[in-house]
């Protein structure tokens, strides 16, 4: 969960949600439905947070697929066709996660004592691990997402504008760096995409503003002889 973490670190605004994070992490081997209750809550959290922030409306009783669906139309992905699958596919890991908890957890419609004493035992450890690392996944991207199109103002993408276009393979440093600290992106059993193709596909104004800020920050690290 380290990524999250340092997601959290990075974009402050964000740290309030560090307590479901250490819940999720505590309660991952010993009681997955608690981890899987605060995994659901982080996703719902982050996802009305970006709507509240960008004025868009949700509906009082909006299930976690459309908090996150509505969250996506809230950052701009609505108008492309492989946006569209992306952001779906994303959604509904997030409707998966809300109802897989109201299967197992001990706080959802009350159930007998012999299926509180075994609601663990309907979902193996592979699975745990997909559903948090997926949950992960789902949250550094909406977040940085999210604050990346934050900082990129009016004036920058009018500068980009007149940039000659940004390509994916003059930057093999920068995707290095953004798949080994975020990952792949699992769809289904069948589908996986490095990280740094996802956001560039998907966002290339992000994807320009977090290779500006590698780069800014590889020069500070490494300033150079003479200095």
């Amino acid at each position: 969960m380290q990524k999250l973490r340092d997601t959290l670190e990075q974009y402050g605004r964000w740290q309030e949600l560090r307590f479901l994070v250490d819940r999720m992490e505590a309660y991952l081997e010993t009681d997955f439905s608690t981890a899987l209750e605060n995994a659901k809550s982080l996703l719902e959290s982050i996802g009305k947070q970006i709507c509240e922030s960008k004025g868009v409306a949700l509906e009082p009783s909006s299930s976690i697929n459309g908090v996150l669906k509505r969250a996506f139309v809230a950052l701009g992905y609505s108008g492309d066709d492989m946006v569209r699958q992306v952001s779906s596919a994303l959604a509904t890991i997030g409707q998966q996660v809300g109802e897989l908890r109201n299967q197992i957890s001990p706080t959802s419609h009350g159930k007998p004592l012999e299926e509180l004493r075994n609601r663990n035992d309907k979902v193996d450890l592979l699975t745990r691990e997909f559903l948090i690392d997926s949950t992960l996944v789902v949250a550094v991207f909406l977040i940085r997402a999210f604050e990346t199109r934050q900082i990129a103002g009016a004036p920058v993408e009018a500068a980009a504008e007149a940039a000659e276009p940004l390509r994916y393979e003059d930057n093999s440093e920068f995707n290095d760096y953004w798949d080994e600290t975020i990952g792949d992106v699992v769809m289904g059993d069948a589908y996986s995409y490095p990280a740094s193709e996802v956001l560039f596909a998907v966002d290339a104004q992000a994807y320009a503003a977090e290779c500006k800020a590698y780069a800014e920050s590889s020069a500070d690290e490494d300033p150079g002889e003479g200095e």
